[in-house]
């Protein structure tokens, strides 16, 4: 068996990572670009997309920015046709936007409880329904959906996060079945407590610090460390891996 090589593993591939202007899906974004592949970043912050494209491109990389917002089909389908246009095909897929307002759940509207799962959920669908058969005509691909670890933990105040996040867990599953014999891997990833900008809205840093006592690892999980998990399991690497979540959490939820 020959192992693919490491220090570009997804050259000439085309990657679409959505909520790609900060966090998880601009270390996810730049990590591939930085291992050969030419990403699309979608988000509905253009001017963010943009500056996270032109840093990849002055890393001597590939990119493109695309503003959508992952709520609106209309736009997805036209942000995914623009890709398909630029790159002549996506060959991965990373379902990362969302969004999470906490609120206990007697307080929670109908409305918000609703976009919510649209922003984290539904977008999953919306996505992977339009790059699906982009895939299937290929032969090959790899989707790389975002959860969260709060799924497991049944975290207060998040109700509607928290159920958005298990949908993924199960969208994920059922897709793998589906897809895995035109040669389509399906994984997710669930990220511990990470700090990032949209992490710092809902948690103070006593909050955030609070979690890493509770890890078995003792230090901060990082964006770049969801996204070399998303490397491995959007690459070669993870060749033989469908239907699976894997935790980067530093051991916070470990059995």
């Amino acid at each position: 068996m020959t192992l693919p090589s490491t220090s570009h593993l997804l050259d000439g591939q085309a990657a679409l990572v959505t909520g790609a202007a900060a966090g998880i899906g601009e270390s996810i974004a730049i990590t591939f670009a930085r291992h050969g592949a030419k990403v699309v970043l979608l988000d509905r912050d253009g001017d963010g997309a943009a500056r996270v494209a032109a840093a990849i491109a002055a890393d001597g990389g590939t990119a493109r920015a695309e503003t959508a917002d992952v709520r609106d089909p209309a736009a997805l389908a036209a942000a995914v046709d623009a890709s398909i246009g630029a790159f002549g095909r996506i060959d991965v897929l990373v379902n990362n936007a969302g969004a999470y307002p906490r609120r206990p759940f007697l307080e929670m509207s109908e409305t918000e409880w609703d976009d919510v799962l649209a922003v984290n959920l539904k977008s999953v669908f919306l996505c992977s329904r339009l790059v699906l058969p982009h895939m299937v005509r290929q032969g090959a691909g790899a989707i790389v959906n975002i959860s969260s670890v709060t799924f497991f933990l049944g975290m207060e105040r998040l109700a509607h996060y928290v159920s958005a996040k298990g949908g993924i867990i199960g969208l994920t599953r059922v897709l793998a079945r589906e897809v895995g014999r035109h040669g389509i891997r399906v994984n997710c990833i669930s990220p511990g407590a990470i700090r990032t900008e949209s992490e710092k809205q809902v948690a103070t840093v006593e909050e955030a610090n609070a979690v890493i006592p509770l890890q078995c690892l003792k230090r901060r999980i990082m964006p770049d460390d969801v996204a070399n998990v998303a490397l491995f399991l959007a690459s070669g690497l993870g060749g033989a891996i469908t239907g699976q979540t894997l935790n980067v959490d530093g051991g916070w939820i470990h059995y």
